[in-house]
């Protein structure tokens, strides 16, 4: 907490001495955000120059938001993602997350910030189609070292959370496209990440399927857990509250909106 004090002189008609007022205010510091990008850029070479992805992307997200990245399909709104989950280290600017940069460090050091922190759901699941539902969720646990019993546990517990436990001897394949999207938001957040970056989490889906979808990032979303997708649609975005547009690798907008009323 920040003070700053103010004195004011106060002189009264009747000649006495003048009465000092203290007037003290006080404001609470701004928090550190959770990401904070600071002309952030990505290019590749091109006929001997360079055909940019993103350019001088400034933004800040704050732990607990729900933000959603909107922009035309090649926008750059994908690369970006890719930067915030720590998959892409190859970029100018700076990246500072929760504090601690992502940028200018080694390979390991960025993979171990994001294997601790970063959870992802993709549009096409990315499940492993010759291991059980059961095994896929235990798959983030695994890379982790988290022993086996404590494993099993988590496991059934997703299981049960997200209503699959009769799906979790059954492959990849055996699932219609909105349940294995369930197996991969579980396993997204199996390992109790602080943010969940999903990438068109409901692209591959009916929208009765990607609502449900919407419904469980929400409910996540209220439990604490900072969610950051990409979508190019417009009811997607509304179960969250703020919306970054991006165009050719420019941020454009950075908008609030409105979460739809519960059923």
């Amino acid at each position: 907490m920040t003070t700053t004090t103010a004195e004011t002189r106060d002189d009264h008609d009747d000649g006495t001495n003048p009465e000092m007022a203290t007037i003290t205010a006080t404001t609470e510091s701004a928090p550190v955000p959770m990401i904070r990008l600071d002309n952030v850029e990505k290019s590749y070479p091109y006929k001997g120059g360079q055909t940019w992805v993103l350019r001088q992307v400034k933004l800040e997200i704050q732990e607990g938001e729900f933000v959603t990245i909107m922009g035309p399909s090649g926008s750059g709104k994908s690369t970006l993602l890719s930067i915030l989950g720590m998959l892409d280290g190859d970029f100018g600017g700076e990246y500072w997350f929760d504090g601690k940069p992502a940028h200018g460090v080694s390979n390991k050091a960025r993979a171990r910030l994001g294997k601790e922190n970063v959870g992802f759901v993709f549009q096409q699941f990315h499940l492993l189609d010759d291991l059980t539902v059961a095994e896929n969720l235990d798959i983030p646990l695994s890379y982790r070292n988290v022993p086996r019993k404590e494993r099993d546990a988590r496991v059934a517990e997703m299981l049960d959370r997200f209503q699959i436990v009769g799906k979790k001897d059954l492959y990849p394949p055996q699932l219609s496209g909105g349940q294995q999207q369930q197996v991969a938001v579980a396993r997204a957040v199996i390992a109790e990440p602080r943010i969940v970056l999903a990438d068109e989490p409901t692209g591959s889906l009916h929208w009765k399927q990607g609502e449900a979808i919407m419904h469980l990032l929400s409910e996540l979303n209220a439990e604490g857990t900072t969610i950051v997708q990409v979508s190019h649609d417009e009811r997607v975005a509304a179960f969250g509250r703020r919306v970054i547009e991006i165009a050719d690798g420019w941020v454009n907008a950075d908008r609030p909106t409105r979460a739809p009323e519960k059923p």
